[in-house]
């Protein structure tokens, strides 16, 4: 039976999603596994675990497996419903445009370029009284769910520039590279992940999920 997950996105993620030009995410393994592992295992039992492997200095550099994971995010088949910000109405208590109509879901990345600065307004209703972060977000409100459809794990910067277009790059190229640049998808990427994870992340170079997906209704 398919399992259901949350997951976190920011607003101009979300925004390349509803356009679908997001299919891909990636998140970092954590905690990240031993130095030497150059490789990952899938448990061909059928369980959905994967299993670090590579050459142990403690038996003079013969291949060696360890640390069993569970993706986080779930195994093809399974549903993530999608956590975003919105804004809400104090006097009704609702998560509504305050002043508006009552009875429409404001998501920030609709009203908002930006919904951390809240700048680039472009909604053309009053502006909500609050917002409520996406990590506060109940189930009940989410209006996208995703399937997964594949997960694996690999190196951070092994991505290709066609998976940085799956990613949803371009949707925050002007965020990325406002001087225009005419930077490579895959610089756009390193530059969306280090602008969220901090520039020693991406140098690091870390093992992270990659978890692609398909929009279905919710």
């Amino acid at each position: 039976m398919a399992k259901e997950h949350q997951i976190l996105f920011k607003g101009p993620m979300v925004r390349a999603i509803l356009e679908g030009r997001k299919t891909v995410t990636r998140r970092a393994v954590t905690p990240q596994p031993a130095l030497e592992t150059d490789d990952w295992v899938l448990d061909a039992g059928g369980t959905g675990k994967w299993m670090a492997s590579g050459p142990s200095p403690a038996t003079g550099g013969t291949r060696q497996t360890w640390g069993w994971k569970n993706c986080p995010y779930g195994q093809p088949g399974d549903r993530l419903w999608v956590r975003e910000s919105l804004g809400y109405d104090c006097e009704y208590g609702h998560y509504f445009a305050a002043g508006g109509a009552h009875g429409e879901t404001v998501y920030l990345c609709s009203l908002f370029d930006d919904e951390e600065t809240q700048t680039g307004y472009s909604y053309d209703g009053l502006l909500p009284e609050r917002s409520v972060p996406s990590i506060h977000l109940h189930r009940r409100y989410s209006r996208i769910l995703l399937e997964v459809t594949a997960a694996r794990i690999e190196r951070l910067q092994d991505i290709t520039d066609e998976q940085a277009l799956a990613e949803g790059v371009m949707s925050a190229e002007r965020d990325i590279d406002p001087n225009g640049n005419d930077y490579s998808p895959c610089e756009l990427f390193g530059g969306l992940w280090t602008m969220i994870n901090g520039m020693e992340s991406w140098n690091a170079n870390p093992w992270v999920w990659v978890v692609e997906f398909r929009r279905v209704e919710p």
